[in-house]
């Protein structure tokens, strides 16, 4: 069998490898990536791992993404961005574009089985408390730039299994994996890039005295490992249509301050977010205000359907997902791959006086 795998070297993707190379001895894999390993990250599977370097956000990547989709049983499409946040075009170029090129390209190619990573972000706002099934509406949150995308990319899919439904066209089998917010220890270094001032070592986020937030905040999570397993699930079963993914319980405001070692003060989320949005805007700070509407916004999910058709079940809490990601971020830890590089704040100084701030800095 042999799986195509886009994004293959992000937070989620460097998991998915891992966990398909080591459980599937019959597995070939090629991953597809911006930035591809040094040639030495493969020698755990000689032979079994392959990379091909090219950029989804543009349609300049077409030829070479024809030609490593050619002949392959799958592909699993994980590639997204969140940086540079100040530069919403390309996000959406590689984002929603990206997954129209993939669509598009394993359809051209016959590729039989398509696995989306879609998210907990593409779903509309939540309307109380209780956990929604797969066919709660996908219209994203719209204040919010990363659920816009999401809820963009699943909508062309939406398209596609309408046309191959109505034999308008011939095309993979789609599935939709809609995790929580994906965590591990790894992506603690990529993490306070995404969401902490370059400046700022990764130990600061353990030492606030208090952490203001709204007490409804109530977000899904899921670890990377768990994540992984649910494709392998698909890809085993030739699974289709959409799953959601979290752990059985979300972490609250008062798991986020507990974790980060501080007091859990209330704030009202309309006042986070102004505070957000002025240090944004400010250039202070790298995240977008549109995270907190995010973070207030989404549902909880129910994850019935996994666990009963793919027999998948969360293997972490929640709890124990955000204390392994807030450790990870504190210790600066780093995986292999440049999108999991190392993060210090010599490196982001310099980073910042050659090219600017990561949430408007040009992609290399």
């Amino acid at each position: 069998m042999r799986v195509v795998v886009t994004g293959a070297t992000g937070n989620v993707g460097t998991a998915v490898l891992e966990h398909l190379l080591a459980t599937r001895d019959d597995l070939e894999v090629v991953g597809l990536a911006r930035r591809v390993p040094a040639a030495t990250a493969d020698d755990a599977y000689p032979g079994r791992l392959t990379w091909a370097g090219l950029d989804l956000s543009d349609d300049a990547c077409l030829p070479a993404l024809r030609v490593a989709l050619r002949g392959a049983d799958a592909v699993v499409h994980l590639a997204w961005g969140f940086q540079p946040s100040r530069d919403p075009d390309y996000l959406e170029a590689l984002g929603v574009g990206g997954t129209r090129r993939v669509l598009e390209s394993a359809t051209a190619e016959q590729v039989p089985h398509l696995v989306h990573m879609s998210s907990v972000g593409a779903y509309s706002p939540r309307t109380d408390d209780v956990p929604v099934g797969e066919d709660f509406p996908t219209h994203g949150i719209r204040s919010s730039m990363y659920s816009r995308h999401k809820a963009a990319a699943e909508a062309l899919l939406d398209e596609h299994d309408a046309a191959v439904a109505t034999g308008r066209v011939t095309g993979p089998s789609v599935a939709r994996l809609r995790p929580g917010i994906v965590g591990q220890r790894d992506a603690g270094s990529a993490l306070l890039r995404y969401g902490l001032p370059g400046l700022v070592p990764g130990r600061a986020v353990t030492l606030l005295p208090v952490l203001p937030l709204d007490r409804s905040l109530l977000v899904p999570m899921v670890h990377a490992a768990d994540v992984a397993d649910a494709v392998g699930r698909v890809l085993d079963q030739r699974a289709t249509g959409a799953f959601n993914l979290a752990a059985p319980t979300p972490v609250t405001a008062i798991d986020i301050a507990s974790a980060l070692g501080a007091r859990h003060v209330h704030a009202p989320g309309r006042l986070l977010r102004a505070a957000v949005s002025a240090s944004w805007q400010a250039h202070v700070q790298p995240l977008d205000p549109g995270w907190i509407d995010l973070a207030l916004e989404v549902p909880l999910m129910d994850t019935r359907r996994a666990r009963e058709e793919l027999g998948w079940s969360a293997s972490r809490t929640a709890v124990s997902v955000l204390e392994e990601t807030v450790a990870g971020m504190r210790d600066s830890a780093a995986g292999s791959t440049a999108a999991l590089r190392p993060r210090s704040v010599v490196r982001n100084l310099r980073d910042r006086l050659g090219s600017g701030p990561v949430a408007g800095r040009r992609r290399p």
